[in-house]
């Protein structure tokens, strides 16, 4: 089996409400789609959701890297190498592993309708039967934030993260506020993006809300101050997690040989798709260290991959791919029983894209051949 043809689609995905972090806000979210297709027949969908705070890459230079140097790298590949597939673009282009992500995401989801079985079977199995879907608060004043949370919990949610960064003093009022309408019985998981800048700043937070019991705090420091994150874990003894500071297998020594979190947040647009994160949870499950599994706010395709590693892995304890539950239209099928996700036995993905949506999102493509 050998890829025979890779179509590459820009889109925008449109969201039902603004998505607030520290760093930027997004009235809708640029995403990369590719439909691979292999000289048999089978079809497989992947997605690439680039972010220049995090990957370095944008929505542009994803689209033409995947467009002049990768994908034609590929073509008349076996799809069920991954390993060659992610040496040879390694040796093409360093880093870029929001565009490796997509190409691998379509190589599992054709592997998986070649063999037919799930992508989670290719993984080790299925070890987790359902998760708990935690609801994703953007920044906003402690009342918008509060109300949306005491909202989500009459809808069934029983944990939220809280997007947060802007600054400390604001930040508590905002946990205050929603810990404080939902009770003490609803997990808070609060995100900070970097945005609290260094240890001294994020321990003076932490000592401002010890009584308001978070579930963990997200990176509050910049992305490259592991030495920070090890700080705060020394000084706290609240869960910390480490998201933007891990991307690959350098970072992910470093904060095992410094201890430097409890938990870590893989994304599979950081580490550059499936292949890469099952590396990584491994590397985390040798050290002790909880996993959970990110999201980017992709479409049902990226979300449904990050899925798929997370069911496999039992060091995986939570997941927050909410991505399709925030757009008013998506190009998969990706079901939720909401505050959980089962997913189904269906081969590969296990998700269905529909093309007319897909082209209808569009803003330009490209088709590439053998």
């Amino acid at each position: 089996m050998k890829i025979q043809q890779v179509e590459i689609f820009a889109i925008h995905l449109p969201l039902i409400e603004p998505f607030v972090i520290s760093y930027a806000t997004y009235d809708s979210m640029p995403s990369i789609i590719l439909k691979v297709t292999t000289d048999t027949g089978i079809i497989g969908y992947g997605e690439a959701v680039p972010d220049e705070h995090v990957t370095g890459e944008t929505w542009e230079s994803t689209y033409a890297v995947l467009k002049n140097q990768l994908v034609p790298a590929i073509i008349g590949a076996n799809p069920l190498e991954f390993e060659k597939i992610h040496d040879k673009m390694n040796k093409i282009v360093k880093d870029v592993p929001a565009a490796k992500a997509a190409i691998d995401i379509a190589c599992f989801d054709i592997a998986g309708k070649a063999l037919q079985v799930p992508v989670y079977q290719l993984l080790g199995g299925r070890y987790h039967e359902k998760f708990p879907i935690t609801h994703v608060l953007s920044i906003g004043t402690p009342e918008a934030m509060a109300d949306e949370a005491a909202d989500r919990v009459e809808m069934g949610y029983r944990s939220f993260k809280m997007k947060v960064g802007t600054e400390v003093v604001r930040d508590v009022a905002r946990i205050k506020a929603v810990r404080e309408r939902v009770g003490d019985n609803i997990a808070i998981r609060v995100d900070v993006n970097q945005g609290w800048g260094n240890a001294s700043t994020t321990l003076q937070g932490l000592r401002a809300m010890k009584d308001l019991n978070i579930d963990w705090l997200e990176q509050p420091v910049d992305s490259e101050d592991i030495d920070g994150m090890v700080e705060i874990k020394s000084k706290s003894d609240v869960t910390l997690m480490i998201d933007e500071g891990l991307r690959g297998v350098r970072e992910m020594r470093e904060i095992i040989a410094k201890r430097a979190a409890d938990k870590v947040n893989i994304k599979l647009m950081k580490c550059g798709g499936i292949y890469p994160a099952m590396k990584l949870a491994v590397m985390a499950e040798m050290a002790g260290i909880e996993c959970q599994v990110g999201s980017m706010v992709e479409s049902s395709v990226g979300s449904a991959a990050g899925f798929h590693v997370a069911f496999s892995k039992k060091i995986m304890t939570s997941v927050e791919l909410t991505g399709p539950l925030k757009f008013s239209k998506d190009v998969g099928n990706l079901h939720y029983d909401v505050p959980f996700i089962c997913l189904n036995e269906k081969s590969g993905l296990g998700i269905d894209v529909d093309e007319e949506i897909l082209k209808e999102l569009c803003q330009f493509s490209t088709v590439v051949t053998a």
